[in-house]
């Protein structure tokens, strides 16, 4: 039997988008292999969004070539759409790809297969208006993504992503729906809604909307939990408040990016808000759903950030009170306009301020969790280590419990008797 194996990098969109991939396989005949192990093919599904993302993609094809040199090499994905050329010179490669043509991948391998050249099929991405279907039935963990849309209209200064996925692109909310009651189907208790921009969704559709959406799936018949991977502040309309509060599938944690709590850091990344915007919105929410769980990104060391920026973003983040950060350094972008900006940010002050930041994270996360003891939460139980089921509340806390049933991928509620590190508590 013909073998293939995958190695992602980057967002939860590039690992649906593998998992999508792999099925294709399947349904060829292939059977999926580690990719430390020799495979026929192997696919590096590829990362740009730093410049780590691109030097570990180059790292791992250059690894799959030493593990079997006579492979089919296929990268996708992001860098392969940005930097094709550069994929063309790492003697080995067999197919390249961008982020789109990989529902056509296996037809691609076998191009190359017979004719010994290299495929390449990269075209322009900002003529796309069609949203590229990539259907799954089942997923390696318990929770299941579910890709809604493709592409970004935001164009922030910093960011490659429009370049590399085009403008918004909303996937038919026949297709969604229906991928959605196929995964429940197949056992999945909770999906995340997953995309470059996710709550972009519809932007591009004259007569439905992302709130529309939301009010659709909660309806799918046996899904018990709902997420949004990230919205955006501007994007959490009043009937989206409204639905969370009194919906329970969808759950009471919501990733909300900031990315500077600086108003002069903030227009010149081209973020389209203000602090004082940002803090309002955050504010209005609690004010309806006091329990609710915020989590977000921020990106310091941005070209330019003095000091006194990055302090005010610091003090902005504690006032927000977020229960965890998601930490990057500013990273530059070839062809970005912040990549060309004056003033950039030496290493050693990034990394300072990242870790000042990472350290903030954690006291945070420490204050939130130690506020769930006495509670009960709805637990998703993912794995076991051990004598403990470890998986992850509605407002993705993690918790643990001690129990030798087997609850994986159930949702469970728990009383929460004390934190250390991870909460813990006991099967109501």
């Amino acid at each position: 039997m013909k073998t293939v194996a995958f190695h992602t990098l980057g967002c939860k969109v590039n690992t649906y988008e593998s998992n999508a991939m792999l099925k294709i396989f399947n349904e060829a005949g292939y059977q999926e292999v580690d990719f430390k192990q020799v495979a026929d093919v192997y696919v590096i599904n590829t990362c740009t969004v730093t410049n780590t993302g691109d030097s570990k993609s180059r790292q791992m094809i250059r690894k799959a070539i030493r593990k079997n040199p006579k492979a089919t090499i296929c990268v996708v994905g992001c860098y392969s759409q940005t930097a094709p050329e550069e994929i063309e010179k790492i003697e080995g490669v067999g197919v390249v790809l961008g982020t789109q043509y990989r529902s056509d991948i296996v037809k691609y391998v076998d191009e190359h297969l017979g004719t010994g050249e290299m495929v390449i099929k990269v075209d322009n991405v900002m003529n796309l208006r069609k949203f590229e279907d990539l259907n799954i039935d089942r997923f390696k963990n318990t929770r299941a993504f579910l890709k809604i849309q493709d592409g970004c209209n935001n164009f922030c200064t910093y960011c490659i992503i429009p370049y590399a996925r085009g403008r918004v692109r909303s996937r038919q909310k026949e297709s969604v729906l229906n991928q959605a009651q196929k995964l429940v189907d197949n056992g999945y208790v909770e999906i995340v809604l997953t995309g470059i921009h996710t709550a972009g969704y519809g932007e591009d559709l004259d007569d439905y909307s992302f709130y529309e959406l939301l009010v659709d799936l909660v309806k799918i018949k046996g899904l018990k939990r709902l997420r949004i991977s990230s919205i955006e502040t501007s994007q959490i309309s009043d009937e989206i408040i409204d639905l969370i509060g009194s919906n329970e599938i969808i759950v009471d944690h919501l990733h909300v990016p900031l990315q500077a709590g600086s108003d002069a850091t903030l227009k010149r990344m081209n973020r389209k808000y203000t602090t004082a915007e940002y803090l309002e919105k955050i504010n209005k929410i609690r004010s309806y759903l006091p329990n609710i769980a915020f989590t977000t990104d921020v990106i310091v060391g941005f070209p330019g950030e003095t000091d006194e920026e990055f302090e005010e973003t610091y003090n902005f983040i504690k006032q927000v009170n977020y229960s965890e950060l998601h930490v990057f350094p500013y990273s530059p972008r070839k062809n970005t306009p912040a990549a060309k900006m004056k003033d950039q940010v030496n290493d050693q002050i990034k990394h300072e301020r990242a870790n000042r930041l990472l350290q903030l994270s954690k006291e945070l996360n420490h204050e939130f969790a130690l506020k769930q003891i006495g509670k009960t939460l709805k637990v998703l139980f993912e794995k076991r280590d051990g004598e403990y089921l470890i998986g992850h509340a509605g407002d993705y806390l993690k918790v643990k419990v001690k129990t030798a049933d087997n609850l994986i991928g159930e949702i469970v509620t728990i009383k929460i008797d004390k934190y250390d590190e991870i909460l813990e508590g006991r099967v109501v």
